[in-house]
């Protein structure tokens, strides 16, 4: 599965040259564009004090900064996999390693995020002492640590069964490529799971333990309600690169002479269009966000952003 697995839009087969420049250029262009909408993001929060001190902000921006990640290494996979196809093997595993782990981070801060919704809306008072920044930072910490978990013990047992030339070697960068005994797929298979039981559970922990609070009635009960069901469907999202491979070869079986341009274009929709949704959900929905964001397009716009009146109690 690609959410565990990068298997990006290159393919085993190569497209001829004028193909590949096409697909490589659009694929850059639509993934670089998203980089910069993030890093327009990452860069207001950084400037402002009011949200890199507010540990809902905080957890916001590290999902954009996985996102940002997965992203650069697509893209350099992507362009490496049309130029010179086979790469260094010891190369291929370290960017593989970060590329997996910034997929699997992003379950993970949806459920801490969606817990502090939780928290915000059921535990107002108790919020401001249990959410704090450094508390949030080792949350982070934690998610990167659990996500190591399921790739370390993969590498650890190629290493102890490949020769050392093997990682000298040149191969075509595909996890399946490298990571073969079929034991590490089942486990990777049951991680997943796991991962996702979990995740969701803690979402629908949160939404409903919110839906039936004594404050459902207010807006920032709602607006809470509203963002774990969100937070719901960009799981979603990311659940459809568990079928990743599935789907392409189910549709390849049905047009076996356009398999290239299948592989391209399932792995753009699933891997790629995706990393919209937080810049669109958090970066426009988010009323504090969107004042500082207008600040940032329209610098003569001089009105004071009062984040008191934008809401207290971050949901």
């Amino acid at each position: 599965p690609s959410c565990s697995g990068m298997n990006t839009t290159a393919t085993r087969n190569k497209d001829p040259l004028h193909i590949a420049i096409l697909k490589s250029g659009f694929t850059v262009v639509f993934s670089l564009s998203i980089i910069y909408i993030n890093g327009i993001l990452i860069h207001i929060f950084r400037k402002h004090q009011v949200f890199n001190m507010n540990s809902r902000y905080i957890l916001y921006v590290h999902l954009v900064v996985n996102d940002i990640i997965m992203l650069a290494l697509m893209v350099l996979l992507i362009i490496l996999s049309q130029t010179v196809f086979t790469i260094n093997v010891s190369f291929c595993v370290i960017v593989l390693i970060f590329a997996i782990s910034s997929n699997l981070n992003n379950p993970l801060t949806l459920a801490a995020m969606a817990l502090e919704c939780y928290l915000a809306i059921c535990f107002p008072l108790r919020h401001p002492q249990i959410c704090t920044v450094k508390k949030t930072y080792i949350v982070i910490s934690l998610i990167w640590f659990l996500s190591s978990l399921t790739i370390l013990p993969d590498l650890f047992a190629v290493v102890a069964t490949r020769p050392a030339a093997y990682f000298n070697s040149r191969i075509f960068c595909l996890w399946a490529n490298i990571f073969t005994d079929p034991q590490l797929e089942k486990k990777r298979d049951i991680s997943n799971i796991i991962y996702l039981v979990t995740v969701w559970l803690v979402l629908f922990y949160a939404y409903f333990r919110i839906l039936f609070t004594a404050q459902a009635a207010s807006a920032n009960a709602k607006k809470a309600r509203n963002t774990v069901l969100l937070h719901g469907f960009q799981l979603l999202l990311c659940m459809l690169s568990y079928v990743h491979s599935i789907m392409i070869e189910g549709i390849i079986k049905f047009f076996p002479g356009d398999a290239l341009i299948i592989r391209f274009v399932i792995s753009l929709l699933i891997q790629v269009t995706p990393r919209l949704i937080s810049p669109i959900v958090y970066g426009i929905r988010d009323k504090l966000f969107r004042e500082y964001l207008k600040r940032y397009f329209l610098p003569s716009n001089k009105a004071t952003i009062n984040p008191g009146k934008m809401g207290k109690k971050p949901t």
